[in-house]
Formats: C-alpha cells, sequence, structure tokens
C-alpha cells in the first residue's frame, strides 16, 4: 500500500488546518443574501434559465475512474511479462455501443447498451492541484472552489437545495448514498465538502452510507410508541436549543439547525418514508441492481428520486487504495469495478425512461480526475514527474493496469436533463499524453451546464460575509450550449 511522503503529511495537515478555519467561520456566519432572477446587485443582473430537469442524481466513481479503461478507450495491448510500460494506454479491449461508430470499454456492455441516450464528454479536465490530491480534487469538483476557500463552500447538492428548494416538501432536497464519513481515513477531508457549507444545515446531506440499512434512520427505534418517540424529540431539541457552544453559532446558523431537526421529524412520520426500504421492490428487481452497496444504492436512488428528492449522489465510496483508487492491481481493480457499475448504471437510466421521469431527471457519471499507466515505486514514476524511462518493461500482473493520476482528460457522462442523445462532445489524444485536444470542458464550465439544467445561473450568487459568493468560481463559469439538445 502507498504511503504518505512527510512533504504530504505536512501539507495535509496545513490543508485540514485551513479548511476547519472556514468551517468555524461558516458556523459563525449570517443569514446569505441571494441574488437571483429578480435581485440584482451593483454589478449585475441576473437571470436564471428556464430548468430542463427537477431533479439531480450524480454518481461519483471516487479513487479516480481511468477513462482508457472506461469511456475513452485507446490503444489496447494485453498483458505480457516484459512489455514496455510507456506502450500500454487501454489494458482492455474496445467494444461497440448502441451509437454507430461510438465505442466504449469491455466490461460496460449493459452501459454500452444505452449510450443512445447519452451525451459523453471526453475532454473534461482539471487543473494540477499537487499534493494531497484526492481531497483536494474532490473539493474542488463538489464545490466548484479549490481549496482552501475563506468561507466553507457548498456541495453541488446544497446549492441546488438552498436555490431549488425541496421538490416535496417532506423529502429531504439533498442526498448522499454509498459513502461513509467516519472510519476511512480521510473523514476530515470529506467532511470538508460533503457540507451545505454556509447555507446552514438544513441544505446539508441526508447521509445513507449502507442503502440497505437506509430505512432504519428514517423510522423510530423499535418498540418505541409514536407518543414516546415525539416526547423524546422534543427533549432532543431543547437539549439542542440549550447547547453550551450554540454561543459560537449566528442566529441564523442555529435556526438552520433546528430546522433540519424539524424536517427530520416531519419525514419519520410520513408516508414518504416507504421510499427508504428497499425490501418494498420486487425481489427480481432487487437482483437487476444488486451487484453490491452501489448498485443497492443505485435502486435507492431511483425510489427517492421518484419519492420528490430534489440532488442525489451515489458513490463507489472514496477510501484511500481502494476501488477506483488504483495504485496496484489496475487491471483486476477495474476489473471488479466496472462489474459492479454497469448492471446498476443501465438498469437505473431504463427505470427512469420507462416511468417516464429520464427527461426531467439529470443523471451525472463522474470522477475527481482520470489516470494514466505508470508503474509507481521505481524511477521516474512520481505523481508530479511527467517523464518515463522507455527501459521500463512489465514483469508483475499487478503492475498491468492505470496508476498514476491524470487530470489532462476525462470522461463524464450525462443522461436525461435536456441532454442530446448518442452524442461525443470533445476528445483527447490518440498517443500519449492523452491530453484533451478538442472543446476543454473545465470544472467552473461543467458546473455551469449542470446548472443550467437545473434552471440556476452560473452568476447566481449570495452575499455572504458582505463579499459575494457565486454557484461557479467566481461567476466565470459557461454552460456548454452544444450539450443540450
Amino acid at each position: 500500500m502507498k504511503t504518505m511522503s512527510l512533504e504530504e503529511r505536512i501539507a495535509r495537515r496545513a490543508f485540514l488546518k485551513k479548511l476547519g478555519a472556514a468551517s468555524t467561520a461558516a458556523m459563525m456566519a449570517g443569514e446569505p443574501r441571494l441574488y437571483g432572477a429578480t435581485e440584482t446587485s451593483d454589478k449585475h443582473e441576473v437571470v436564471n434559465p428556464a430548468p430542463r430537469a427537477d431533479a439531480c442524481i450524480l454518481i461519483w466513481l471516487a479513487g479516480g475512474m481511468a477513462a482508457p479503461e472506461t469511456f475513452d478507450p485507446k490503444r489496447y495491448l494485453p498483458f505480457e511479462k516484459g512489455l514496455e510500460v510507456d506502450k500500454i494506454l487501454s489494458t482492455f479491449p474496445a467494444i461497440d455501443t448502441a451509437v454507430d461508430g461510438l465505442k466504449i470499454s469491455a466490461g460496460l456492455e449493459n452501459i454500452a447498451g444505452v449510450m443512445d441516450r447519452a451525451t459523453l464528454i471526453r475532454s473534461h479536465v482539471q487543473p494540477d492541484l499537487g499534493s494531497i490530491l484526492h481531497s483536494r480534487h474532490q473539493y474542488h469538483w463538489h464545490t466548484g472552489y479549490v481549496p482552501p476557500v475563506t468561507v466553507a463552500a457548498p456541495h453541488l447538492g446544497a446549492w441546488m437545495a438552498k436555490v431549488l428548494g425541496p421538490r416535496n416538501p417532506v423529502m429531504p432536497p439533498f442526498i448522499n448514498i454509498g459513502q461513509r464519513i467516519e472510519g476511512v481515513g480521510e473523514q476530515e477531508e470529506l467532511k470538508a465538502f460533503t457540507t451545505a457549507g454556509f447555507f446552514g444545515s438544513e441544505f446539508g446531506p441526508f447521509n445513507l452510507p449502507y442503502p440497505e440499512d437506509a430505512v432504519q434512520a428514517v423510522r423510530p427505534p423499535e418498540g418505541m410508541e409514536p407518543g414516546r418517540f415525539a416526547n423524546r424529540y422534543q427533549f432532543y431539541k431543547k437539549l439542542v436549543d440549550q447547547n453550551p457552544h450554540r454561543e459560537f453559532l449566528s442566529d441564523y446558523q442555529q435556526e438552520s439547525m433546528l430546522r433540519s431537526f424539524d424536517n427530520a421529524h416531519r419525514l419519520l412520520g410520513s408516508k414518504e418514508k416507504d421510499a427508504f426500504d428497499l425490501e418494498l421492490e420486487p425481489k427480481e428487481v432487487r437482483e437487476r441492481y444488486d451487484t453490491g452497496r452501489f448498485g443497492r444504492g443505485c435502486l435507492l436512488a431511483r425510489r427517492l428520486v421518484e419519492a420528490g428528492a430534489r440532488f442525489i449522489e451515489v458513490t463507489t465510496e472514496y477510501v484511500p487504495f481502494l476501488h477506483w483508487d488504483t495504485h496496484e492491481n489496475g487491471h483486476e481493480t477495474a476489473k471488479g469495478m466496472k462489474a459492479e457499475i454497469d448492471r446498476p448504471i443501465a438498469q437505473l437510466i431504463l427505470d427512469l425512461e420507462e416511468r417516464g421521469m429520464l427527461d426531467r431527471t439529470l443523471v451525472i457519471i463522474a470522477s475527481e480526475f482520470s489516470r494514466d499507466m505508470l508503474i509507481e515505486g521505481v524511477p521516474g514514476s512520481t505523481a508530479r514527474d511527467q517523464s518515463r524511462a522507455k527501459s521500463e518493461t512489465l514483469q508483475e500482473m499487478k503492475h498491468y493496469g492505470l496508476h498514476r493520476h491524470f487530470t489532462g482528460g476525462t470522461s463524464v457522462v450525462m443522461f436525461g436533463g435536456g441532454m442530446k442523445r448518442g452524442f461525443v462532445y470533445g476528445a483527447t489524444a490518440d498517443e500519449r499524453p492523452l491530453v484533451a485536444v478538442e472543446n476543454p470542458v473545465s470544472i467552473s464550465d461543467l458546473h455551469a451546464t449542470i446548472y443550467n439544467a437545473m434552471g440556476i445561473s452560473p452568476k447566481l450568487f449570495y452575499e455572504i460575509e458582505k463579499r459575494p459568493f457565486y454557484t461557479t468560481q467566481d461567476g466565470k463559469g459557461q454552460a456548454v450550449m452544444e450539450l443540450f439538445a
């Protein structure tokens, strides 16, 4: 397993210290003032576009999904002892899809069958943020801001919850499925962006790390009478209200925290809580989705969006050196991950389409960056070193696969939400380095596109601490209008 260098550990501590300061400042911040479609600032008028979608599902392949192994296959070479590392671009062959001339990687046969409903971006790019790559890149992708920032930046889902409000007043507008916050090695880093930031607790995520146990989160404890549960809730609310640390919270943040408890209590007494119970699905439906925790998460997402959730993130979960974080045994790990995601994602698209919901639901498949071929632990193979020795050759299967973090060309797939069908945008080079060579799409522009689909201007901003804070960094994001039908 890869270990952090001393420099990386020092940088990590400094990063967390600055994030902690921003979080403390957010707790003390007052109510943010919106400049929206009907309000003006001294600088400009903000006009929100007409929404193409009512709900958004982000499928987050945490850890760095390698585009050449998934949605942007390149020249394939099978494993062979003595093969020069520099020649390896993809370790899986390409397969046909439902779109003539469009190929994706073997192992994604079910997704290949629904690519005629998709827009595929092959030219998403991220800046090189140096050390602590996953922490910083995940924060950047989810909030639109490069950390650290002086205020706690809201998550993409929190923006939708705050600006658009709930689709169903009983349902949490922002739900996070599949990611444990504690016990995964980077809990503080995950907490830093899995938050509503300065918007307040009521717009933060409802975390469901285990989809199969989601129903337990919306039920009173077993054996507890409804009246007794209501009394306990009121007592707990009183304790929160009398918390000695409340002096560090602004009035707005205190009220937001209490409203979040009210919202949770309302859900527990509603019929919508049944949407959290996967056992209510027919057995054959559960089996179509059930490739593991992620697959069950996709089924839960479908049920929750049907019940009125606004934004749902379903993740393969970020745990250092596991899942898509393929620093060793890259090929075999990617093979297993594709088996986990292929059927559930395709089934989610088919189910949404069958229910007449796909057009008004924006589904996004994304990751913090891509990966490139490099054997780690030998000269010329660090994440920062772009050189490679042509004398490097494969000796073991565990080195066959894409390992190095790569930000020059990443794939994003989008379904529904007004996007074109069977459409490919952008391209990466056919030879290394596999950087975007046509129509690069930055995180700000990708976010602007997502917000546009949901009816939010990329220039919309809230005033917090007498400063504007935009949906896209400095309000400069430009929606890629060529992606819309």
